[in-house]
């Protein structure tokens, strides 16, 4: 990633640290995020992917329908 300005690296910061501290997972926590997230039920729902990062990284999760 390149960055532009000041502003930019603190986008780039802040957006790294959501996705770190909400989404990505673990191994020292069983897999798991440090913030509290909701369990996701397989099978219901349509998957949607998720852009982090200006999609250097991706998250599926599962929507109503």
């Amino acid at each position: 990633m390149i960055v532009l300005s000041t502003g930019h690296l603190r986008w780039i910061l802040s957006s790294y640290a959501a996705y770190y501290n909400r989404v990505r997972t673990h191994l020292s926590l069983s897999k798991d995020a440090p913030e509290e997230r909701c369990v996701q039920v397989p099978g219901e729902g349509v998957v949607v992917e998720l852009e982090h990062l200006g999609g250097l990284h991706h998250e599926y999760v599962r929507m109503a329908a």
